[in-house]
């Protein structure tokens, strides 16, 4: 089972993963959107987010964005952060190291059809939060920094209430959490309650939420 905070020892034991951002007591949040971009659901995360100033950091996967690409140019457009969720949602242990690297060349690559040539990083996070030392090598090697979470929402489950979703990030977020929500059909139900009330129960709180940007790629 997936914890909804990520424990400290886990993070002390794969220290090559990015799963919070130090903030130095600042009242920081990052909020990350996986699986997009899908109308209306990826839509409506956009119009939730502008209404309360807020920046975060998607994780497309590249055969969405080669199926929606005016939502796609929409998340740039509004200042968010892109990072690599594989062309097809490819899960890690099920797939050489080959396919699974060529699979993130080829979303990269539909990514930079839509963000400017000096698109400041190279995020990655993979599917399912699965992932290989071999693969890691791989993409470390390609410049990517592979983003995990510190919390998760878990708003992708259809046995739980948009209220634990909310409560599973409101009671386990602190200064320079990086938060998972999906922008996908199936999590939508759970989102569409759950991230209007974070946000709101945050911001009131003196909170801001940033995208993603490192101030360099770990190597």
């Amino acid at each position: 089972m997936i914890p909804t905070k990520t424990p400290k020892i886990l993070k002390r034991l794969f220290p090559d993963y990015v799963w919070d951002i130090p903030c130095d007591h600042k009242k920081k949040l990052y909020l990350t959107f996986d699986d997009g971009p899908i109308p209306d659901v990826t839509e409506f995360v956009l119009n939730q987010l502008k209404r309360y100033n807020a920046k975060a950091t998607f994780f497309c996967i590249g055969d969405n964005i080669r199926k929606h690409p005016s939502i796609f140019q929409q998340i740039v457009s509004e200042g968010h952060t892109i990072g690599n969720h594989t062309m097809n949602h490819l899960k890690a242990w099920r797939n050489n190291l080959e396919t699974y690297i060529c699979n993130t060349i080829d979303c990269q690559k539909m990514i930079s059809k839509y963000t400017p040539k000096d698109y400041p990083q190279l995020l990655f996070r993979p599917p399912h939060g699965q992932i290989s030392q071999t693969k890691l090598k791989e993409l470390k090697k390609l410049g990517y920094s592979i983003i995990l979470w510190d919390v998760l929402s878990k708003d992708w489950k259809q046995n739980i209430s948009p209220e634990i979703c909310t409560q599973n990030v409101i009671k386990n977020a602190k200064e320079g959490s990086i938060i998972v929500f999906h922008d996908s059909i199936k999590a939508s139900k759970n989102l569409k309650e759950a991230l209007p009330k974070v946000l709101e129960y945050f911001t009131e709180l003196g909170y801001t939420f940033e995208s993603i940007k490192l101030k360099h790629t770990p190597s």
